[in-house]
Formats: structure tokens, sequence, C-alpha cells
């Protein structure tokens, strides 16, 4: 991420998605044309996962001893991942998505991201999935030698993979955008346009966005005005009537982030949208220790490293009222974020990418970009479990914390979101802004989803 920058339990078929890609490609012209207001600053494209990933175009994935040797970080696979989220047990029950759609959002996408897919999956032995490509708006030529481009195509890669590890056995819908996101409101009306039209065609389970915008950055803010992040939430207002699940990375400033040019940070704490926005469950970042069995070696920490899990009080939205139990801790703002997988760099995930052919190969990727993906794999299960979408699933998160549910696994290591000398928020007992609720065990985790959603 750049920010460290009734029918409703019907799932769409392989047909129905190409319907809705034939519909969109018809209609993504005005999407992808919209005009951003007037005085709205155009800045710079950042990648979203710039400074994310430290290791590129390795052979083959290696052990975590040999990733020490070399580069001095741990990193893991799949296979340790569900070991780690205990998640097998439910593989063994047929729970692996199946029937669920996990929507995407990048701009430009990655030319390679079906090819990428099935050599990550035949690595790791597990089955790959048709990857549904809807291309909203003119999105441009590829062109291997734009970094801007690059960049999303690593995230489009990062999501497409980690949303497959915890689901296998999910449809993966890629919608790729013809501007990049950066900072303010530049390239979010096509995102939210985009999620809209699928959302209204009854495409998607659960949206994953690895994506976001200082709050700071949009017009308005400056004068107390926040209509232009507010005009924006259709998509999830939408969603939310359809009992579609929205997600977004908490960030990977810690407790501040970016100012508009995409370099420089601001000196006091601030949040991001769209994860501050009550309609999204905002998915924070931890850092896992894990030996080769994927069994831990000391419980989670925050993570903070390359970055750092962003958290902290939305200055746009005022306390919802799934908070109110923890409104000791945000006082009468939103705090983000609501719960956290892994997302250090020291601990991060095997990618296989083929997009840039000076780097082909396996690489080591973090920041909550690569969370988000990964908890969209848990609702696609949960979803499955229950057999109906769940919805808007923030109050069934703060239920399931208040009732000390086994499937939350509360992080109060004690370590911070700190980051860029703004000071952050340490992990403790209960509900925090460095890691939300804490982390999961998938196994009990999941069925307890269901039962606390509404739907």
């Amino acid at each position: 991420m750049h920010i460290a920058r009734s029918g409703r339990g019907v799932a769409a078929s392989t047909a129905t998605v190409a319907l809705v890609a034939a519909a969109l490609a018809a209609t993504s012209q005005a999407g992808a044309t919209t005009a951003a207001p007037a005085g709205v600053p155009h800045t710079k494209a950042v990648p979203a996962i710039a400074g994310n990933t430290l290791v590129h175009g390795v052979a083959s994935p290696l052990p975590i001893e040999q990733c020490q040797t070399k580069w001095h970080i741990n990193c893991y696979n799949p296979l340790q991942y569900r070991t780690a989220y205990n998640l097998n047990p439910l593989y063994k029950k047929g729970i692996t998505g199946k029937g669920r759609t996990i929507v995407i959002v990048d701009s430009f996408g990655s030319p390679t991201v079906q090819h990428d897919l099935d050599v990550y999956s035949k690595q790791f032995g597990l089955p790959s999935t048709k990857v549904s490509v809807v291309k909203w708006g003119h999105v441009p030529k590829w062109d291997p030698k734009n970094s801007d481009m690059t960049g999303w195509a690593g995230e489009t890669t990062l999501d497409v993979e980690m949303a497959h590890a915890v689901a296998p056995g999910a449809k993966i819908v890629l919608v790729e955008t013809a501007v990049a996101e950066t900072e303010g409101v530049t390239g979010l009306p096509e995102m939210m346009s985009a999620e809209k039209s699928l959302i209204d065609h009854g495409v998607g389970d659960v949206i994953s966005q690895s994506f976001g915008a200082t709050e700071n950055t949009f017009p308005g803010f400056d004068k107390g005005d926040f209509s232009s992040i507010k005009k924006l939430r259709y998509a999830f207002e939408a969603a939310k009537r359809k009992h579609v699940t929205v997600l977004a990375s908490s960030g990977d400033g810690g407790a501040t982030d970016m100012k508009a040019d995409g370099k420089s940070y601001y000196n006091k704490p601030v949040n991001s949208w769209p994860s501050s926005d009550p309609l999204v469950t905002s998915i924070g970042g931890t850092q896992l220790h894990l030996n080769d069995k994927g069994r831990r070696v000391k419980p989670d920490s925050v993570y903070n490293d390359n970055g750092a899990g962003g958290g902290g009080q939305s200055h746009v939205f005022g306390r919802p009222s799934f908070q109110d139990g923890v409104k000791n801790v945000v006082g009468g703002r939103r705090g983000t974020p609501d719960i956290s997988m892994a997302a250090a760099v020291n601990g991060g995930a095997w990618v296989y990418s083929s997009y840039d052919p000076t780097a082909v190969g396996w690489e080591v990727s973090g920041g909550t970009s690569e969370a988000s993906p990964l908890f969209s794999g848990i609702v696609a299960l949960a979803d499955q479990a229950a057999g109906r979408r769940l919805g808007d699933i923030n109050s069934a998160l703060y239920t399931l914390l208040k009732q000390k549910n086994p499937g939350v696994v509360d992080v109060n290591d004690g370590t911070d979101n700190s980051y860029q000398g703004v000071k952050g928020y340490k992990a403790v007992n209960g509900y925090d802004m460095a890691t939300g609720v804490g982390t999961l065990d998938a196994l009990r985790f999941v069925p307890a989803l269901g039962k606390a959603s509404r739907g």
C-alpha cells in the first residue's frame, strides 16, 4: 500500500461474472473518465506496495533459516499461514470458500496474474482458480518500464495470491481501474464506481481494498469540510444494502501517514480512508513468529518494520455504535483497525510474479496490503460456513470481543505502531489501536463470526 505508506446467500457463477464483465465493459467509460472536482490536487502516482518488498526475483521459495541468513528476515509460505491461523481443520470439513466470490480492486492490474497464480498454487500443492478480470475504463496498455504500473502489478499479485492462499475454493474477480489511486480523491472515484457496479450486479461477497489516502489530503479537510470523502461512500452504502462485506488495509504508516506529495509524513497522528469509514472493516497488521512447520515460537507482535500497522482515531468520522464498548480507547472518534493479520516484512509472504521481465520469480512482500486479502479469504470461508453473505461484520467483531470468544486472539505483547517519530499505540489486553480486537484462530473464528453476524 502507498499508505506506508431473498438471494443474499447466492454467489455469482462464472457465467454471471462474464455477463457482468461484458456489461461493465459497455458502461465503464463513464466511470473511468469521471472528472475530479475542481481544485483537487492531482498528486504523483505512488505504487501501492512501494517499500514493502525487500526480496525480488528468487528462483524458488526458501526455508526460514535461509531467509534469515541471506536477508535477516523471516519468510513464510501459505502452508505455514494455514497452520498459524488453524485453517487446515476447516479445509478438512470442506470449508474452502467454495461458492463464494472475492472482489479485489487495483489500479492497472497485472498482465500475468493468472499465470502467476497458477505457478504459485502449483508450488505449494494448492488447486488454482480462474481469475475473472474486469477492466474498468480504458486501462492503459501494459508497460513494464512504467514504475507506477509495475508497482500496482506487484500489489495485484500479492492481493490475488493471499486471498487464494486462505480461500482456495473461492472465485476471484479482479477489477483493474484506469487511474492510479494516490492521495486525496485521485483514482478513488473510478474505484468506487467500479465497486458499486459489481455490487449492483450481484457480483462479490467480500471486497478487499489494499489502498487508501490520508484523510487530511482530501479537499476541504483543513476547513472542516469532509464532503469530498463522504461523496465517495456510495459504494459502501450499496454494499451494506446488498450484504457485501467491505475490507480495507489500515495503512503502513503507523499512527501517522503520508502527505499529498506521497513521500513525506505528517508529524502528528492522522488516519486514512477508506479504512477509517465505519462501513468498512479496517484490517491492521501483525508480525508472526513461526517455525518451518508454521507453529508460533512466540506470540504475535505489532507490525513495525519497513512500515508499521496503521491505526488511530479518524478525524472525519465519529465513534460508530459498534465501538461503544471500546469508547475508553477510541474516545468520540472512529478507531482503527478492527482486526489484524500478517503484514510485517520480517515475516513476509512468498509471492510469485512474472509481470516484470527483469525480476521474474519469487519475492517476499508485506504491509497491510497483505493483511486485507488474507482476511478476505477468512470472510469467504465464513460466508460458506454460514450459508449466506455475512455483510457488514463490524458489530459481530466487537460482540465476539465482548464475549471473549476463543476465535479472537488478543495481541497484547506491548509492541506498538509508533512510526516516523509519531508516537503510536501499544498492543495491550483487549481492543487497542495497534491491532484492533487482535487476530484470529480460524477454526473457532469462522463459525463464531457467522453466528454473531446479522447478515
